[in-house]
């Protein structure tokens, strides 16, 4: 695979609404991930303000016909039915870009933080991700065998920076697409017939699509959320402080104190303490949940309990491998304004999402 080409023609999917876990205004509502806006919800960030509904994520882009390709119509039915909301591909995608990081040796969590050959087999550890965790029989002269067809996969960081190699003309490719910087991933079927693809093309004999060719995917999923990166979503600053302590466990302790009320996934926890324990330093006993009570900081994992209390405040549900760090504050006698603010019951006392006005105060051990 080579990097991806210059940037060409406009026509791309739309830029994604916001994800899910990326409303950083304190007191949102953040819906569970798919869900419906209900009437008296707020409206997510970026909303045109005219009360339209917006589309749920991974459908901003309705899939291009297929047409008389039975073919290309077959292969999209039979990965519909192996993965239809998109969940195992997405998941493939992100510990791909995660493996290829390698953040817990060598800290690095940016793309551009890979070096060029890097970056290169990235296309090779989505392929091989996709095959293992759809469980796709291997091709005849390419990638895979779907519905008894011949299907070649592409992975480009960057939307449309795909390049077809010769063995596929004429061929269906299973084209793939993430970024950490945007926090999305997108997934759709093209045939490689020459009015697809330019005329031109590099040394390898590999072809960029076409106008037409962009216009052609078959989407499966268009700018679908991905697991995001905590790291990325951070400001400049906060990331160099958390890097900048000694220990792994001074830097964990302050990746929980910084990147509040936003999902932070394992991986990040392991880039950021560099070390094979990486769990030890955020477990009870000893690690982050213990050392950051004291400041009122809890931090919820992906326990069935932890879930329900964090969604209860209207905090991000941490999913698998996920946790949100938030610091509490009892609920005052005299709450004014905060009357009506979310709160949960912990250890007799009731508790909500602090203020900045707040003065710290030792929060509560998480039921277990």
């Amino acid at each position: 695979m080579n990097p991806d080409p210059p940037p060409s023609g406009s026509s791309e999917p739309p830029a994604p609404p916001a994800g899910p876990g990326r409303l950083a205004v304190p007191g949102d509502l953040n819906p569970i991930p798919g869900q419906l806006a209900l009437p008296g919800m707020p409206s997510p960030a970026g909303a045109d303000g005219g009360g339209r509904q917006p589309a749920l994520p991974g459908l901003e882009l309705p899939p291009a016909d297929a047409g008389d390709d039975r073919e290309l119509a077959a292969v999209a039915a039979d990965l519909r039915g192996l993965d239809g909301d998109g969940s195992r591909m997405a998941a493939a995608i992100r510990g791909a870009l995660d493996m290829l990081l390698d953040g817990q040796h060598t800290g690095r969590y940016r793309w551009d933080q890979l070096h060029k050959t890097e970056k290169t087999h990235a296309g090779t550890l989505v392929e091989i991700a996709l095959a293992r965790s759809l469980r796709l029989a291997d091709g005849v002269a390419l990638d895979y065998t779907i519905a008894g067809a011949d299907v070649d996969c592409k992975f480009s960081h960057r939307m449309g920076g795909w390049m077809i190699p010769p063995e596929a003309d004429g061929k269906l490719m299973l084209l793939v697409q993430a970024s950490d910087e945007d926090g999305t991933w997108s997934a759709g079927l093209l045939r490689a017939a020459a009015e697809n693809l330019r005329p031109a093309s590099n040394r390898d004999g590999k072809h960029a699509l076409s106008e037409r060719g962009r216009g052609a995917v078959h989407w499966l999923h268009s700018r679908a959320p991905l697991q995001e990166n905590a790291l990325i979503r951070l400001p400049g600053r906060d990331v160099d402080a958390i890097f900048a302590l000694p220990s792994g466990q001074q830097r964990v302790n302050e990746l929980f104190r910084r990147a509040q009320r936003i999902r932070v996934s394992r991986t990040v926890v392991a880039t950021v303490a560099r070390q094979d324990d990486y769990m030890k330093r955020v477990r009870g006993g000893g690690g982050a949940r213990d050392q950051l009570r004291a400041e009122g900081i809890v931090i919820f994992g992906d326990y069935a309990g932890d879930q329900v209390l964090a969604a209860a405040l209207g905090l991000p549900r941490p999913g698998p491998g996920e946790f949100v760090s938030a610091r509490l504050a009892p609920r005052p006698a005299e709450p004014g304004d905060r009357a009506y603010a979310r709160s949960i019951r912990l250890a007799g006392t009731d508790w909500l999402l602090a203020s900045a006005t707040d003065p710290p105060a030792p929060a509560p051990t998480l039921p277990r």
